[in-house]
């Protein structure tokens, strides 16, 4: 007896039209990316606050974060805490350095109405969302605004 399986098969201009497709859209996607053009953007929403931080690594791993306003002390997190803040703040520190900018150069905490929160960086232009990250995270940062 003899058993042969024949399997379906795709109609190869279906299979030329999917590939055309997907590269129409890698190819869409590459464009929009590099150009800016019809990307949305949607400008964050009035400040109602806005602080003006610098963060400073200390040989023991701890990060001591200043007021650039008067160079008050607002608060020590202590090594191995926050790793939500420490990795935020890594991330910009590394384009800074990337870049060759200064490390002294503050950056900018905001709230926004509504209760939105953004750190921005003014040297580079990057801003973060603090809240797309759930309020736990947010709430970091959210604490570096309470003044004494």
């Amino acid at each position: 007896m003899n058993h042969t399986h024949e399997h379906p098969t795709v109609p190869i201009h279906l299979l030329r039209a999917a590939g055309a497709m997907v590269l129409a859209v890698l190819l869409g996607v590459t464009f929009v990316r590099l150009t800016g053009i019809g990307a949305a953007h949607a400008p964050p929403p009035p400040a109602v606050e806005v602080r003006e931080l610098r963060f400073v690594d200390r040989p023991d791993g701890s990060i001591q974060i200043f007021d650039a306003a008067d160079d008050s002390l607002v608060r020590t997190v202590e090594p191995g805490s926050d790793g939500f803040l420490r990795g935020a703040m890594r991330g910009l520190a590394r384009e800074r350095k990337r870049s060759g900018i200064a490390a002294e150069v503050p950056f900018r905490l905001v709230a926004h109405e509504g209760g939105r929160m953004t750190l921005e960086d003014p040297t580079t232009g990057r801003r973060i969302d603090l809240g797309s990250f759930g309020p736990t995270n947010a709430a970091a940062f959210a604490q570096l605004m309470v003044r004494p």
